[in-house]
């Protein structure tokens, strides 16, 4: 039984890499790469004879030729040389080194010393230690690590090929000799993925094969660690070195490749080692002792006698992989990012693409894990086409669904004006919303929603056409009934609340008290009687309110202001103090005198006697309705509610104005007499000040 590793093979980075320079071969362009582009010889020597050579430095490349950056990347140094040298480049720099390449430059701006932990003569490490400016170096070993200096601050990361746990001892060992230690964890995530599942085949197979070349890291790794749990376990480069006489009867083969084997001369190690293991089933056909399951296996491979090689090596591959078909979901790590598309290992037998539409976010990184929906299994040219936005469109809309059952509220954006409504996006969801729904009000202008943010609630749920109707206005009357609600419970007869006017009618004004509407009666306006409320406020106006009464379950407030301002009669006496002069207006004559206005809901009676210098037979003779006078205050009773007024008064002041005092007595005016005539009754008074009222002309 033969198992294959599910990452064997190129990693993303190597791929790349091969992929850029067999591009430039295809199209004829001169290149070269800067050391063997993989470690596999045969490969390498294939891709120069297509015009793609090796070279050891920057001083070996023809010039104008462009120069290939393989997947370990270089130094600073050496990029620089290059642009001084006018020579095209191709960096095919995995995004793995040039991360940890960006943190010893980093490092070295800071001026703290970085420390990789991995092969300083690996070509990886040379270049990362170039970025630091001679301020990093590698340590292998536990020993090195001990052997370091103290530090005070250093920065400590990893080869991207070095096992996790080799990484995990060296760093404990730093711990020492470092006082603030920054650990970056920069394996890569394919190289730590492709060690686990060797490690697992390995314990699982009583048979190892290691596909890699002699020089690779990374496929020396898989060796060691495949050899340490699989005894038997041979490390090869090509199919040409497999041994028949390494196979045991009902021996379990594992098998995994390094990350710069070529997927043929890893499907050619398959094959062939497929081909002797079905050799070797059938010479124990004959065997007496053959057991049963062997002899399974013998007819299983006779009752199939036309199959090949190939037919082999692939049934085999297809039991190690995980098997796909359109509408899937499945995770999968992200592998690389272009400008176009992102390619994700999902486990299959070859890697799947996703376009940049297809993705849900922007923000996605190499190494991520994502959760993707097969849309094709080959897309003609070998590919899995894959997407992520589907499998997020699912996710809401089973989300938008719940929501809805639930009569739960969902945000939106809206996006197009269409006709009889706005397309907005919910969860991405294409969502439609009726005009009708927009708003309470009418709308005028559609597009104004469009880019607005909004809370919405789904009314319609279209599970066949996937289509969804969602309401803005069923959103704004439970937000508006919830605040009504809130502000009604604060809400207590007595209290005093400030309002703005917002509609006056015939019987009084509206005012909004904190989102909820009261009625201001025109008789609780003001003190006086008006004819309409506009006498008293205006639309807009800010006022205090007293709360009258609430009516909860009919939504009815009753409301005051004129109970918030003062009542004319009891501020009379700090307002008007005897002897002061004031005008006012004529508004009521009688037969004992005249009644004069001194503001809205307060007047004062002239006396008949006090409304002319000399004694006038009846008042209109001196004054009428609708004149506005100047009067003195000769007395004010509050409790009684009266204010005695004389016109008489100030006309005597005016004629004895610029008079020299010592004169006054001899131009005095002797006062008139007063009529006899019963002091104004209280009733009469009262009447006039609190409802004065013009009588009609007889």
């Amino acid at each position: 039984m033969i198992r294959v590793a599910h990452s064997a093979g190129f990693c993303f980075g190597v791929r790349r890499a091969v992929e850029l320079a067999e591009r430039l071969a295809d199209r004829h362009i001169p290149a070269v790469t800067l050391g063997p582009l993989i470690h596999n010889p045969d490969y390498v020597a294939a891709l120069a004879r297509r015009g793609v050579a090796p070279v050891d430095g920057v001083e070996q490349a023809p010039p104008g030729c462009t120069v290939v950056i393989r997947s370990h990347g270089v130094d600073k140094a050496t990029l620089e040389e290059l642009g001084r040298k006018g020579y095209p480049v191709e960096d095919a720099t995995c995004p793995f080194v040039q991360r940890i390449q960006r943190m010893a430059q980093q490092a070295r701006s800071e001026g703290i010393p970085i420390i990789i932990v991995g092969d300083g003569a690996h070509p990886e490490v040379r270049g990362i230690l170039g970025w630091s400016g001679g301020m990093g170096q590698a340590v292998m070993t536990e020993e090195e690590a001990a052997a370091l200096p103290l530090m005070d601050k250093a920065v400590v990361a990893a080869q991207t090929t070095l096992p996790q746990e080799t990484f995990d001892r060296i760093c404990r060992r730093l711990k020492g000799r470092i006082k603030d230690m920054r650990v970056q964890c920069t394996i890569c995530p394919a190289t730590a993925q492709r060690q686990v599942e060797a490690m697992e085949l390995a314990r699982w197979a009583s048979l190892m094969l290691v596909v890699g070349g002699h020089n690779s890291a990374n496929s020396k790794k898989l060796f060691e660690l495949c050899r340490a749990l699989c005894p038997r376990t041979y490390f090869i480069e090509s199919a040409a070195q497999l041994n028949a006489s390494w196979l045991r009867p009902r021996d379990r083969i594992g098998m995994t490749a390094g990350a710069s084997t070529p997927v043929c001369t890893f499907k050619e190690v398959v094959t062939r080692m497929s081909d002797i293991e079905r050799q070797e089933q059938v010479e124990q056909v004959s065997e007496p002792v053959a057991q049963a399951e062997e002899a399974a296996q013998v007819q299983e491979v006779a009752a199939a006698p036309e199959s090949t090689p190939e037919d082999d090596f692939m049934a085999s591959v297809d039991k190690t992989l995980v098997q796909l078909r359109p509408g899937q979901t499945v995770t999968g790590t992200v592998l690389q990012i272009t400008d176009d598309e992102v390619c994700v290992n999902v486990g299959y037998k070859a890697d799947g693409l996703i376009k940049k539409a297809d993705l849900s976010s922007t923000d996605v990184k190499v190494g991520d894990e994502i959760e993707v929906e097969v849309v094709k299994v080959n897309d003609g040219e070998g590919n899995v086409l894959l997407s992520q936005r589907n499998v997020v469109n699912k996710k809401n809309w089973d989300e938008i669904v719940a929501k809805y059952e639930a009569g739960e509220f969902v945000q939106g954006v809206g996006k197009e004006a269409v006709k009889g409504g706005l397309i907005a996006t919910v969860l991405g969801i294409r969502t439609f919303i009726p005009a009708s729904h927009l708003s309470q009000h009418y709308v005028e202008k559609i597009g104004d929603f469009v880019g607005q943010e909004m809370t919405l609630k789904i009314i319609e749920v279209d599970e066949k056409k996937k289509r969804i109707v969602a309401s803005r206005k069923e959103v704004l009357k439970a937000e508006e009934a919830e605040r009504k609600k809130q502000v009604w419970d604060t809400l207590e007869v007595g209290q005093v609340r400030t309002g703005i006017v917002r509609r006056l009618t015939d019987f009084g004004a509206f005012v909004d008290i904190g989102g909820v509407d009261g009625l201001v009666h025109v008789t609780d306006l003001c003190w006086h009687r008006v004819k309409h409320p506009s006498e008293v406020v205006q639309i807009k106006q800010e006022i205090p309110v007293k709360i009258l009464a609430l009516d909860p379950e009919k939504g009815r407030i009753s409301l005051s202001y004129k109970q918030t301002q003062p009542r004319p009669w009891d501020v009379a006496g700090e307002k008007y103090q005897v002897g002061s002069v004031v005008e006012g207006k004529v508004v009521r004559i009688t037969t004992f005198g005249a009644f004069v206005e001194l503001e809205p809901g307060l007047d004062g009676l002239v006396h008949i006697s006090q409304c002319a210098l000399t004694r006038i037979p009846k008042v209109e003779d001196a004054v009428n309705v609708g004149d506005v006078v100047r009067v003195k205050i000769l007395d004010v009773n509050t409790e009684a509610r009266r204010i005695s007024l004389s016109i008489r008064a100030v006309l005597m002041d005016e004629a004895l104005d610029g008079v020299d005092g010592d004169m006054a007595d001899e131009f005095a005016i002797e006062p008139a007499e007063a009529p006899a005539v019963e002091e104004v009754p209280v009733e009469a008074a009262e009447e006039a000040a609190c409802e004065p009222e013009v009588p009609a002309e007889e």
